[in-house]
């Protein structure tokens, strides 16, 4: 069995991602992980912009991690073919430019969450793209996914109240 996908190696993306400048989401379970969601995954899943330039510094980033890119994958993701599975690195990898459920990267980031530093999907999106899939593991997870979003959005919510709260002359 697989080795599941580490925090630690959530952060490792983020820093390499960032001195190369990917712009990039998390998405899928990882990226819902990072929302504070009870599981676990056995890779991560990265929603890319689409451009040459943008696939060419992922594949900086991705070699700088120990990924040992074929020149056939570093071609697919500098062209940003829609889906590239990496298993030949430190951990497992998903590379997604067109994930299914989101029209485009720049509405998804429009949404997207800040945690911690992680760029990561805004909810709403992960599950929007788990329904599109229609896979059997998709469908199973989305009950849990849903229950998640909701108590997601009652800690929001009262954190924004907590801070304007706190924010009120006295």
């Amino acid at each position: 069995m697989p080795a599941r996908f580490e925090y630690a190696q959530a952060e490792e993306v983020r820093d390499a991602f960032a001195r190369h400048g990917v712009r990039y989401l998390f998405i899928g379970k990882s990226g819902a992980i990072l929302l504070g969601y009870p599981d676990t995954t056995q890779d991560a899943d990265l929603f890319l912009e689409k451009s040459p330039a943008n696939g060419g510094a992922a594949v900086a980033a991705l070699r700088e991690l120990g990924f040992d890119l074929s020149d056939e994958q570093a071609a697919e993701i500098v062209r940003g073919k829609d889906f590239v599975q990496l298993k030949n690195g430190p951990f497992d990898l998903d590379l997604v430019f067109a994930p299914d459920g989101i029209e485009t990267f720049a509405e998804a980031w429009s949404r997207h969450v800040e945690v911690e530093g992680f760029a990561v999907c805004h909810l709403d999106d992960i599950i929007a793209s788990k329904e599109a899939t229609g896979r059997l593991k998709d469908r199973e997870a989305l009950p849990r996914l849903r229950a998640f979003r909701e108590y997601w959005a009652r800690l929001l919510t009262c954190g924004r109240r907590r801070r304007s709260a706190s924010r009120r002359p006295r």
